[in-house]
């Protein structure tokens, strides 16, 4: 079989969520090699890592990107979310998610320009969002956040250094701004909400993109965490080569791909909890955002 066959067949499969049997009608070949074949695309895929997954650079104090100029050195947003997968039954109770289905809690981390940079699969549905990034962080070759730099995130997660959430208690949904902000709590949530918005949208793409996602696998859990991690780096790869992707709804502006890669401080942050120092940088920040969005108004 040579290699535009192989990778003709791991697409279709991952893109339609194709079961063997129908697969080896369609390319006349035995079910044992379709699926060797899958495994050796897929394993190909993830020793790519390196290469596809985006390096964090951070935005910058002259962006011109109304949803990110505000939050200078901020290098993303980060989420977790819910992906089916086959467990033994034994296994179930673990992976249940709220909504009752069984599924792993995936903790993903993307650039404003909706490239992930770090892809966490594996965890229990049932774990919570802030215990498995507190995972990503403390292994050796995890998620790192460099200091001075952070990520937004929802209010599931600490407000601490490296993680920047909105205010509890405050309107914060895009669709709940159908009147102006009135306070600085305010209009820091909505702008928050815009920019960590890219994350829900990378989602959104990535499901929509492989059907393999979409629904109950038929793979082992192993097979399928590693199947999201190589789906990850397929999106990464289709952002960087189509600048113009018909699946999303809204043209989206190039982030700064030209920019030099930042030189971050060697020191990261190696666990995750709430700082009344970050809180109060927060407020500060908050309050700095909303008199500029005044003066601006009013001029």
């Amino acid at each position: 079989m040579d290699v535009e066959e192989m990778v003709a067949i791991f697409l279709h499969i991952i893109s339609h969520d194709v079961k063997n049997r129908i697969m080896r009608r369609q390319f006349a070949r035995s079910g044992e090699t379709v699926s060797r074949q899958f495994n050796v695309v897929l394993n190909a895929i993830l020793c790519l890592h390196e290469l596809l997954l985006k390096k964090p650079k951070p935005v910058l104090g002259d962006s011109t990107d109304s949803r990110w100029k505000w939050f200078k050195n901020c290098l993303g947003a980060l989420d977790g979310t819910y992906i089916k997968v086959n467990v033994l039954a034994s296994d179930r109770p673990r992976y249940r998610t709220r909504k009752n289905e069984i599924a792993t809690n995936v903790l993903g981390v993307v650039s404003p320009d909706m490239q992930f940079i770090y892809v966490l699969s594996g965890w229990e549905g049932s774990a919570a969002d802030s215990r498995v990034l507190r995972d990503a962080i403390s292994r050796t070759n995890g998620f790192k956040v460099p200091q001075g730099y952070y990520y937004l995130c929802d209010a599931g997660y600490p407000n601490g250094e490296g993680f920047l959430t909105p205010y509890r208690g405050q309107r914060y949904h895009l669709n709940d701004w159908t009147l102006p902000p009135n306070t600085p709590q305010e209009f820091f949530n909505m702008k928050h909400s815009s920019a960590r918005n890219v994350i829900e949208r990378a989602f959104g793409l990535l499901k929509g993109r492989c059907a393999i996602l979409r629904g109950r696998s038929y793979y082992p859990v192993k097979i399928q965490c590693r199947i999201i991690l190589a789906c990850c780096l397929l999106h990464n790869l289709i952002r960087r080569e189509m600048p113009v992707d018909p699946l999303e709804r809204a043209i989206l502006e190039d982030s700064d791909s030209d920019n030099e890669d930042a030189d971050m401080n060697s020191d990261f942050y190696t666990h995750i909890e709430t700082s009344n120092a970050w809180i109060t940088w927060r407020d500060n920040l908050a309050r700095e955002m909303f008199e500029q969005w005044l003066g601006n108004r009013h001029s």
